[in-house]
């Protein structure tokens, strides 16, 4: 299976035109306006060099996205968001001189590392802080035989006019759509409007790859997957969200609804998101997904929670699976 990036003539034009945005920063809504270009960070703590965390074939995306021989996976340190309950906090929020800054040719060698491996797709894990680097790296791997699909994993709180420039990049699309509340959303992650700015970022997503679909061996060659992951208390406004997602992208979205929350980080010092979901919570989730008429979708076992908990300060692989 051959990505879409190994076929566009201007890669090294689309990546020249995201490294400009750097003077002054505008990659995600918060706009800094910083130039990391000279160094100068802003929310996401990130300069002129992507920080990498962790490179890894990972088996525990969702089906179509790890197949049999796992997802090639490049785990970005920092975040333009800041998740109370962050489950990847110990790179997104932590001491991010602990992870190594990477040129565009050692990150294009990882990509094709990934490639040699026998990697299904190479998957950007919190990318939209250092997309110009990921885009940079991924032209020069293509001119030296980089041909896999590129899986776009963010958390949904994207520019539009930065995801234009990915029109023809990026083969799979996997955006969270985290909240319904904008209040909410400001309050636990630091996203102020994220609702509407995630619905425009998943709805140009869209426009750009279509529904999802899938090879023989059910695979995902394009479209795009959005995660709901479902909180206690029902603070991400599911029913609302899955509404949006249905009626302001496309009822044909597949949803990836996700029952794996557990209080990492700070939750433990609020207690509206101090514990694991009910069942109860989980049931209306779920009704939720068929009341906004959506019908493509995977959902997971509630003890998903107790599964899903990755350790980056492990030697290695950061999952169990191994």
């Amino acid at each position: 299976m051959t990505g879409r990036a190994a076929q566009l003539p201007d890669l090294p034009a689309r990546a020249d035109a995201l490294r400009a945005r750097l003077a002054v920063c505008d990659l995600c809504p918060h706009a800094c306006g910083v130039n990391r270009l000279a160094g100068e960070t802003g929310l996401c703590r990130i300069g002129a060099r992507a920080r990498i965390a962790s490179i890894c074939d990972h088996h525990g995306e969702e089906p179509a996205i790890s197949g049999t021989r796992g997802s090639g996976t490049i785990f970005t340190a920092g975040c333009n968001l800041r998740c109370v309950f962050c489950q990847n906090h110990q790179i997104s929020q932590g001491q991010l001189t602990d992870f190594v800054e990477y040129t565009a040719e050692r990150l294009a060698d990882a990509y094709l590392r990934l490639q040699a491996m026998g990697c299904h797709n190479v998957n950007w894990v919190t990318p939209t802080h250092v997309l110009p680097q990921l885009v940079e790296a991924l032209a020069v791997a293509v001119a030296r035989g980089f041909r896999l699909p590129v899986v776009y994993n963010t958390n949904g709180y994207d520019s539009v006019e930065a995801l234009r420039l990915l029109d023809g990049v990026v083969d799979i699309y996997l955006p969270d759509m985290k909240y319904a509340d904008a209040d909410i959303a400001r309050r636990l992650s630091g996203a102020p409007e994220y609702p509407d700015h995630a619905i425009a970022a998943i709805r140009e997503m869209y426009r750009q790859v279509d529904p999802l679909v899938l090879d023989d061996d059910g695979v995902a060659v394009s479209g795009v997957i959005a995660r709901h992951l479902v909180l206690p208390n029902g603070l991400a406004g599911s029913r609302e969200a899955l509404r949006r997602l249905a009626q302001e992208v496309s009822p044909l979205l597949t949803v990836s609804l996700m029952a794996q929350y557990y209080p990492a980080h700070r939750a433990m010092r609020m207690e509206e998101v101090a514990r694991p979901l009910t069942v109860a919570e989980y049931d209306d989730a779920l009704d939720a997904f068929d009341a906004a008429g959506l019908e493509e979708g995977w959902m997971q076992e509630l003890q998903a929670e107790a599964t899903y908990r990755p350790d980056f300060e492990d030697e290695g692989h950061p999952f169990e699976e191994r």
